[in-house]
């Protein structure tokens, strides 16, 4: 188990946690940093806890007790402050002891790994309440920066085949948050990032939440600081043995969303997929290919 693992059953079962032992989870998930570095019982201290809550915390999701808590976090705190070079520096090592097929494989593996784990009953349960959501906004704001962008452009793109109201919210030439001044409690703000998280995405967040927006979040783990703004919060995989982190995960978790969506709006939605289709073949932007003709037999 990593940190992200264990970090995610945390969150998912705190609604069934006891009074103390909810205490202490809700400090482990929102300081990270401190349980790596921390002893047991001053992080029992600032938590306002026992010391023994926090082992049973531990106990209660698998492992042996709080000090595997802390390894979990230890490490996660030591990839992230590797940063791309050092992981690089890792990446380039396994690629000279195992070799390039083996390691590509190694990616290929973690990736398939973290793309069925979006087919768990939790995860499941999320998208299909975020779709409802989105299928009843009257508009759906998108944001996603750096290598979250193409996440945001490729959800607002498959949006587009439903109608108009999913809209990218595009902060380049100095626009900002510009596409959110009419927005409204009517409206949905759907944010992705994943560590390192972008400052501007999560600051974005915030700015929605002050406007009373439902945000649906599509993010690393429950530490995440948009997790916690969200009413949907859409936990991917990121890990990866290459230098960079994976973003397969969050592109295969968009379009379940969106077909979730589409499936939300029935007939209408059928009609404006039929409808979009039609348009992009009148404009000759898709190639559709007809299907050929069976040849007849004529040698009999």
């Amino acid at each position: 188990m990593d940190r992200t693992t264990f970090a995610d059953r945390v969150a998912r079962s705190m609604d069934t946690l006891p009074g103390q032992m909810s205490m202490a989870a809700h400090y482990v998930l929102e300081n990270p940093g401190d349980v790596a570095l921390l002893s047991m019982r001053e992080q029992a201290r600032r938590a306002g806890v026992q010391p023994w809550t926090m082992t049973r915390l531990a106990k209660r999701f698998g492992l042996d007790g709080y000090e595997a808590v802390r390894r979990l976090h230890g490490a996660a705190l030591k990839e992230q402050a590797l940063g791309f070079s050092g992981k690089a520096d890792a990446q380039v090592a396994r690629h000279r002891e195992a070799g390039g097929h083996a390691l590509a494989a190694e990616i290929a593996g973690m990736t398939a790994s973290q793309v069925a784990a979006l087919g768990e009953v939790a995860t499941l349960d999320v998208l299909a309440q975020a779709a409802v959501t989105m299928a009843t906004a009257r508009r759906i704001y998108v944001l996603g920066l750096r290598s979250s962008r193409p996440v945001a452009e490729h959800l607002v793109y498959l949006l587009s085949f439903l109608g108009e109201k999913a809209r990218i919210v595009d902060m380049r030439g100095g626009a900002g948050l510009d596409a959110l001044r009419f927005a409204t409690a009517d409206d949905v703000f759907f944010v992705a990032t994943v560590a390192p998280y972008t400052r501007a995405s999560v600051e974005a967040a915030r700015h929605a939440r002050t406007k009373h927006l439902p945000i649906v979040a599509l993010t690393d783990n429950a530490g995440s600081p948009v997790a916690g703004l969200a009413r949907h919060a859409i936990f991917v995989g990121t890990e990866s043995p290459s230098f960079f982190h994976a973003m397969t995960p969050a592109f295969a978790a968009v379009e379940m969303l969106a077909a979730l969506v589409a499936g939300e709006g029935g007939e209408k939605a059928l009609e404006a997929i039929a409808r979009a289709e039609h348009e992009l073949s009148e404009l000759r932007i898709h190639l559709f290919q007809r299907a050929a003709r069976k040849r007849r037999d004529t040698h009999k």
